[in-house]
């Protein structure tokens, strides 16, 4: 088993996360000591808190999170991640777009420096 401290380093999620992820339920830890409340976590919550760690990556909200968690068979992780996928893309293309309109702007403004 492993302490806080040790189990935010392995996993990447800093302690005030994996706080946080124990109060909504969404990555609990498997042993409270009673005697000093120190919480523990084992292996499998190491694969459940790296897999934490891609959904946040993939911009997966605290409630998909929850719901993919809670969703023993993994039926609809594939779907939500083509949809963030999809979402990332439209981002780009957007982003791309006004990268274009600025190189626009600027020649626009060049041109008609040029012209004076």
């Amino acid at each position: 088993m492993y302490k806080v401290s040790e189990f935010s380093k392995m996993t990447g999620l800093s302690k005030e996360t994996l706080r946080y992820y124990a109060e909504i339920k969404l990555l609990e830890p498997v042993y409270i000591d009673p005697a000093n409340n120190y919480r523990y976590y084992d292996n499998g919550s190491y694969l459940v808190g790296r897999f934490l760690v891609y959904l946040k990556r993939f911009n997966f909200t605290i409630q998909e999170m929850l719901a993919v968690v809670n969703d023993e068979s993994f039926e609809n992780l594939e779907a939500l991640i083509h949809a963030k996928k999809r979402g990332l893309e439209a981002e780009i293309e957007r982003i791309q777009t006004v990268i274009q309109e600025m190189d626009d702007f600027f020649e626009m403004g060049m041109e008609d420096e040029w012209d004076d």
